[in-house]
């Protein structure tokens, strides 16, 4: 990034969230540029600072914060405009818009040289190729012939990505993605052992190397005794240094889940009960801190109905409505995703609304899952599934979405 910001001609910084790596970044550039740096914000928005000298393009917001295409067209426009401007001006004259650059005009750092910009660009160039064929190996990924192919591609571009002794992080990055994309645990965690010591403590490559050790302890391998304690431990870490989250509460909740299964399943009632527990406390920890991710909650919905106590079922009753106003919002975004439509057809059938749970199953097969999202959403509803059986509940309906929401693996 420091990179892109001392090298690149123009740079466009929107300022609409207040992000603090955006307002940051913006003050590198400012401080290492001279001109040719665009800020845009929503007008609706309070800014944490007085954004009237610098150079700047405001845009419109719609009802509810909805960011439409007729503004987006618009905004482009401007954008463009903006851009137009300041590359002519460039020909005739220096462009100036950083304050820095205004008030101290002995300020005058030196510009990295040419083959500097160059290198980096080659950089660049060959990091975004690395990225694309991720992007195709993950999609290969998806068929089954295909998985021993794909992991033979992805150790050479680990192998090419650690070469030169610093490894570009969004290539990591997807390294990490497209291993978790073909069930390959043990290669997550290969590439984080090889990243360096700053991105490893990272909280989002944290939570899917912890994610990584949980599910291959699943698979009851040679290193699974060690791998779940491991898994708990990062997690439990994370929370510790920043506080429960969504993602890292719900991945403890995900492992005590798996924990209680396996103490169900050897009918040691006693463990099972505590492990059941802890599952849905981490579940509904991770929800309150974020109600907007639906994840937790609607796992903690899933294991309250499993529980099946008069305590359980009333909590249940009191966090479906909202797992289900946010799961709704979710399926407002312009693009929903495939966890928007199957954790609404979860909440459809919490709720014992099968009708609309088959009607939103198809938008789910139709949204292009990896297998391991698909096997993800089968093991929560069997769950549904197992503990209604048990209560002699019907669920011959449930079994038919079970079947058709399954990965075709499996």
């Amino acid at each position: 990034m420091f990179e892109r910001l001392l090298v690149c001609k123009y740079a466009i910084a929107d300022l609409t969230t207040s992000n603090p790596n955006v307002l940051y970044e913006l003050g590198v550039r400012h401080t290492a540029r001279p001109g040719t740096t665009l800020t845009i914000y929503a007008q609706s928005t309070p800014l944490p600072f007085d954004v009237r000298i610098l150079r700047r393009q405001r845009y419109t917001l719609g009802a509810k914060n909805q960011f439409t295409a007729s503004a987006a067209d618009l905004l482009c426009k401007k954008i463009t405009e903006h851009l137009e401007e300041m590359r002519e001006q460039s020909r005739h004259e220096q462009v100036q818009d950083s304050p820095l650059f205004d008030l101290v005009p002995t300020w005058s750092p030196k510009l990295l040289t040419e083959a500097a910009a160059d290198a980096f660009r080659a950089d660049v160039r060959a990091n975004e190729q690395l990225k694309v064929k991720l992007g195709r190996l993950r999609a290969l990924g998806q068929e089954t012939s295909q998985r021993d192919h794909v992991r033979t591609e992805l150790a050479a571009i680990r192998a090419i990505a650690l070469a030169d002794g610093s490894p570009d992080v969004g290539v990591l990055t997807e390294l990490i993605l497209a291993h978790r994309s073909i069930s390959d645990w043990s290669g997550m965690i290969d590439v984080y052992n090889e990243m360096p010591d700053g991105l490893q403590q990272q909280a989002p490559i944290r939570q899917q190397t912890a994610l990584a050790y949980n599910r291959r302890a699943e698979l009851d391998g040679p290193t699974a005794a060690a791998d779940r304690p491991e898994a708990i431990s990062m997690l439990e870490q994370l929370e510790k240094d920043q506080g429960p989250s969504s993602e890292t509460s719900g991945l403890l909740g995900r492992i005590y889940k798996a924990q209680w299964l396996r103490a169900r399943a050897a009918h040691d009632s006693d463990r099972a009960r505590e492990r059941l527990n802890l599952a849905v406390r981490a579940y509904d920890r991770g929800f309150e801190t974020d109600w907007r991710d639906v994840y937790p909650g609607v796992n903690a919905v899933t294991l309250l109905e499993a529980q099946g106590t008069e305590r359980a079922l009333r909590r249940k009753n009191e966090l479906l409505p909202v797992v289900r106003f946010a799961a709704k919002q979710r399926l407002r975004a312009m693009a929903p995703e495939y966890w928007d439509f199957a954790t609404m057809l979860e909440v459809h059938v919490l709720d014992n609304d099968m009708d609309s749970a088959e009607e939103v199953l198809q938008q789910a097969v139709a949204a292009g899952a990896e297998c391991w999202q698909r096997q993800s959403t089968t093991d929560n509803l069997r769950i549904i599934e197992s503990v209604r059986r048990e209560r002699g509940q019907a669920v011959s309906r449930l079994a038919g979405i079970i079947d058709e929401i399954k990965p075709p693996d499996k």
